[in-house]
């Protein structure tokens, strides 16, 4: 019985140490994203739809945050507009901090970002709606953003097809 249990206590050890050395392996070959990763983002984006016009607005990375606003209007009034900053947070994760009018702060991590096909997915999956938020800078010059969770039970997917430049409803 020591035998046997002595046994099992040097495969568990052996186990623990496999597992952390993989585990390591991989956290130390992972990119470290930074918020200049998202520079392709920087300037201004809109679109029209149904008489409104939408509009974000993105700053260069600097000092480690970029800034960004987003407004919806309908002839000469603001419907909607919404502060938004990405940064690091105190564990070095790149995150999307939104404040849309009239309602809470929420933050959203970096789960998702291939610099190189100019993609990126920030989540939180506690957030009501929605949970994600993802942007993609498309080979023709435009950026597909949208914004995706459920909401009342039910799988829910909103895309914002901007395109560079603002505009203005006539």
């Amino acid at each position: 019985m020591k035998r046997c249990a002595a046994w099992l206590s040097a495969l568990v050890a052996v186990a623990l140490v496999s597992y952390a050395t993989t585990v390591g392996a991989a956290a130390e070959t992972a990119v470290k994203a930074t918020v200049n990763d998202l520079a392709w983002l920087v300037g201004t984006w809109s679109f029209e739809r149904n008489g409104r016009v939408v509009t974000e607005r993105w700053t260069a990375p600097a000092g480690g945050v970029m800034l960004g606003m987003s407004r919806t209007v309908a002839g000469e009034k603001t419907l909607e507009y919404e502060s938004i900053a990405i940064r690091t947070d105190a564990q070095g994760t790149v995150i999307y901090v939104a404040k849309p009018s009239g309602q809470a702060e929420a933050t959203f991590k970096l789960t998702k970002l291939d610099a190189n096909a100019r993609e990126v997915v920030f989540e939180n999956p506690a957030h009501d709606f929605p949970q994600k938020i993802s942007y993609v800078l498309k080979a023709d010059g435009t950026l597909l953003a949208a914004i995706e969770g459920t909401r009342g039970g039910k799988a829910r997917r909103v895309e914002f097809p901007y395109r560079a430049g603002e505009l203005k409803l006539e």
